[in-house]
């Protein structure tokens, strides 16, 4: 009787795991396919609750009512996307105008890197049957052209994302009440949203300031894209060091090393010294926990999931440790492993 009840234990933990791994795989599967819903409202939802904080600036500070509190909010918000897109499209057209001139810059470098290679490396390639430009100098035109289509693309969809932020800040001024799970969810959402805002806009400001002493070409779009590309942990800084790369070609040896070292600079002290400082245990995640959610909302939605990838672990981390049930999936979250240890390991 005993091995009996203990088969069928041990049978219903393995139909339990079985319909969790379907289930996940399932929503996994759900999630690709409404992206192109999903991703807008879920970007609107946790901008909303970023512009909240603005809200109750106005209602505390200033000491406005909530309706005009939130037409403020919506118009400032407005004309800051405005001048975003306005500066990103101007650029982004420069970009594609001057592509061709772009391509020539890059064959004139790799031409110059060939000749710099020592003799038995050219001897080497000749042999091989490849000539010294290893590079496809050729492609540079058409890749700089779809990144422009890719931008203009991210900008058009963003309209959808202003109208869910509308009617969410309307909908939202009905009630001006939050208690429960869903203030600590708001609350530390609305905390990473305001303290990553002002690292990346500090970020931003430096890199571009400093792209446009040098001379780079676009400083002020690099500056508007590190501040959007800091929203992605890791990755993103990485990312916009690298963009003005190809846009550095008509500069200086010099130039070119303080245009890579100076940002990568910033970089460096704004996201490992600041940042923490002010961030502090605010989003209780482990890095590793951080760095995985990036690459699996990546795959799952692109450049939007990895932008989105923290927010959702915060609120995936604070729904789990509400339940007794999946509180040690919580801790696990924030690299507490010691819900995981045996008794009689502790």
């Amino acid at each position: 009787m005993n091995q009996s009840q203990e088969k069928e234990k041990v049978t219903r933990k393995v139909d339990t795991v079985s319909l969790v791994i379907i289930a996940t795989i399932l929503t996994g599967v759900a999630i690709r396919w409404l992206q192109p819903v999903l991703i807008p409202l879920v970007l609107s939802l946790f901008v909303t609750v970023g512009l909240s904080a603005l809200i109750r600036w106005f209602e505390i500070k200033l000491r406005i009512p909530r309706a005009p509190a939130v037409g403020a909010t919506i118009i400032l918000a407005g004309l800051a996307f405005a001048l975003t897109s306005s500066v990103i499209s101007a650029s982004i057209s420069q970009l594609s105008n001057n592509a061709e001139t772009y391509q020539e810059m890059a064959a004139n470098l790799v031409a110059l890197a060939g000749s710099q290679l020592p003799v038995w490396v050219e001897n080497y390639l000749k042999e091989a049957g490849h000539t010294s430009s290893l590079v496809p100098v050729s492609a540079v035109g058409p890749l700089i052209l779809g990144a422009t289509d890719t931008f203009l693309e991210i900008l058009s969809k963003s309209l959808l994302v202003i109208i869910f932020v509308i009617f969410l800040m309307i909908g939202q001024s009905r009630s001006n009440s939050s208690s429960g799970i869903w203030a600590e969810i708001e609350g530390r959402i609305q905390r990473y949203i305001v303290i990553k805002s002002l690292v990346s806009a500090l970020t931003g400001i430096l890199v571009g300031l400093t792209l446009w002493t040098i001379g780079v070409p676009m400083a002020l779009a690099f500056g508007l894209l590190t501040f959007l590309l800091n929203f992605v942990p890791s990755v993103g800084s990485f990312l916009a060091i690298l963009l003005p790369i190809p846009l550095m070609l008509s500069l200086t040896g010099p130039q070119i090393t303080l245009a890579i070292t100076l940002p990568a600079a910033i970089h460096f002290v704004v996201g490992n010294i600041l940042e923490p400082k002010w961030m502090k245990d605010s989003l209780d995640l482990h890095p590793v926990v951080i760095l995985s959610g990036l690459i699996f909302w990546g795959m799952l939605w692109g450049v939007a999931g990895m932008l989105l990838a923290t927010p959702i672990l915060v609120v995936a981390k604070i729904l789990l440790s509400k339940f007794e049930q999946t509180k040690a999936l919580a801790d696990l979250l924030a690299g507490r492993l010691a819900s995981f240890r045996s008794p009689r390991a502790s």
